[in-house]
């Protein structure tokens, strides 16, 4: 049995479950102009609810399947450009982002993706993990990034 209270659904013998209603909206697949899936196994984001989920996304140009040259610096900048792209699409900001996971080709680079990084959370950034991996599915990608973030309203 199903009750609405003041904007959530209750459902009766749960004690304590609110689903809200706004958060019962159909899950939207996100595929912003110029940024396609490597593969057809994957979305680039996915829009559920006021959430948006993007994918490891890495420094491709937009239009191409080609990773920029110019290092990690480069690559990192790109890759976050394509995250606010993949973002927007759902309308997220960068502001609203919640958490990020950064697998990154060679640890030593950390310090030149953190500071590339940071230029798109310049206040209050998200929660993140960061990790060093011995390939990415892309041989010539040095980083990697998958973010979540919320809509605001």
């Amino acid at each position: 049995m199903f009750r609405r209270v003041a904007g959530a659904v209750l459902v009766a013998g749960w004690v304590g479950l609110a689903v809200p209603v706004a958060a019962q909206t159909e899950r939207v697949v996100l595929n912003p102009p110029g940024l396609a899936p490597l593969v057809p196994a994957y979305s680039v984001a996915i829009r559920d609810g006021e959430w948006v989920f993007v994918s490891g996304m890495t420094g491709i140009a937009p239009g191409t399947q080609n990773i920029v040259d110019g290092g990690i610096a480069a690559q990192t900048r790109q890759t976050m450009e394509n995250i606010r792209v993949a973002m927007e699409s759902g309308g997220v900001r960068m502001a609203d982002v919640a958490e990020c996971t950064v697998y990154l080709k060679d640890i030593a680079d950390y310090a030149a993706m953190n500071a590339e990084y940071m230029k798109f959370f310049p206040s209050n950034p998200p929660a993140r993990a960061t990790l060093a991996v011995t390939a990415l599915p892309r041989p010539t990608a040095l980083v990697e990034v998958k973010c979540s973030g919320r809509r605001r309203r």
